[in-house]
């Protein structure tokens, strides 16, 4: 039974961002007298110095990982951000050390193989840290019912479709069925109020992934 037939059956959506680019052409000018009664072609204006380099440096930056923590994972393996991208979430999410309280939660509730296998996703990934600042009682609860309140808990951090930086800010309905909300811009974004994102836009075989430093909590 797969989490996508005992949830709120949301459907994955992909957001994608299409980018349009057009050319002007120029006239060649006549010089012969006789052609004076032709208008003269229209030129197109000259672009600004080094609008180019800035459109494509900014362009660059949107598909790149960013935030303070981005320092602590690999930067060659699996782990890194260069593997990450070849393996499915789960499987990506296990080969990186910053994530392995999380990777262990996945595999006591059974949703490793749901994450590979799910297309098109978004994960907040909380951080090793976001588990130390829980309240004792309630992790232990979460971990001691791993088919119910764990799974219930985890779900919550994943939202269907591929969320870009510039379309992470607002608020969006997750795999457990209630919503999340994601304030901030640039390289700055906090979800539900509380916790930052330290390492987004990493890139997985199915899904981007946001590393967060607090554990989300639904609705109870």
């Amino acid at each position: 039974m797969t989490l996508f037939s005992t949830r709120a059956g949301f459907a994955a959506a992909g957001l994608l961002a299409a980018l349009t680019f057009t050319a002007a052409a120029c006239g060649d000018d006549d010089n012969d007298a006789s052609s004076t009664s032709a208008a003269p072609a229209a030129t197109a204006a000259p672009a600004a110095p080094g609008t180019a380099m800035a459109d494509a440096a900014a362009s660059s930056s949107m598909t790149q990982p960013f935030g303070s923590a981005c320092s602590a994972v690999p930067t060659v393996g699996q782990g890194s951000v260069e593997g990450m991208a070849d393996d499915p979430v789960a499987t990506a999410a296990s080969n990186n050390p910053v994530l392995s309280t999380l990777v262990g939660a996945v595999q006591s509730a059974g949703l490793v193989d749901t994450l590979n296998s799910a297309q098109d996703i978004t994960v907040f990934a909380p951080a090793n840290d976001a588990f130390v600042k829980v309240e004792k009682a309630t992790l232990d609860a979460a971990l001691a019912d791993p088919q119910g309140l764990l799974t219930t808990v985890l779900t919550y951090h994943v939202v269907p479709g591929r969320l870009a930086p510039d379309a992470l800010a607002g608020t969006h309905a997750t795999l457990q069925g209630d919503t999340l909300t994601v304030a901030g811009s640039g390289e700055m974004f906090t979800v539900n109020d509380g916790a930052k994102v330290v390492c987004g836009n990493v890139s997985t075989a199915n899904a981007t992934v946001y590393i967060i430093d607090g554990l989300l909590l639904p609705p109870m």
